[in-house]
């Protein structure tokens, strides 16, 4: 089945399988290794991107479901090569050890400031219940997240 996808502002149209998961078109069809395949269950948050906008867990998301959508993933948060302020904000806060998690915190992180300019730390605690982190106990996270809404350059995922 041909599908076509805007993946980070660019159109991919290719023929898959319609029971392909959307976390495997963007890793293999697109080639963008940033969103990581974790449980296959939702569990983990680890396959997180932005679907028109909104975080979606790619690996229980069939591709056929983003055809003609837009996706967002965190190799598409950068400009012109300069740090999303999100990503700024995750390396000056250690928002990050492993990385494992980092891709999907960072896209629910903008999508939160998207819709909370300002939110406390039980905002982002609650924004990223649906992703695990094993490593940073969340501390350095909640404080990246927050210091990226503190950022006046905060906007659009792409």
């Amino acid at each position: 089945m041909e599908i076509t996808v805007t993946v980070n502002g660019t159109s991919h149209t290719h023929d898959v399988e319609p029971r392909l998961l959307l976390v495997d078109f963007v890793r293999r069809s697109v080639a963008l290794t940033g969103t990581h395949v974790g449980c296959d269950t939702t569990s983990c948050g680890a396959c997180t991107v932005l679907l028109d906008g909104t975080p979606v867990k790619a690996c229980t998301l069939l591709a056929v479901q983003a055809d003609g959508r837009a996706v967002t993933t965190v190799e598409g948060l950068s400009t012109n090569g300069a740090p999303h302020p999100i990503q700024a904000a995750f390396k000056e806060e250690h928002g990050l050890q492993c990385g494992f998690c980092t891709p999907g915190m960072m896209l629910v992180g903008v999508a939160l400031l998207e819709e909370n300019a300002d939110p406390s730390d039980d905002d982002v605690r609650w924004a990223i219940s649906g992703n695990i982190c094993r490593c940073t106990g969340y501390m350095n996270i909640v404080k990246a997240i927050r210091a990226a809404a503190s950022a006046s350059t905060v906007g659009s995922a792409s």
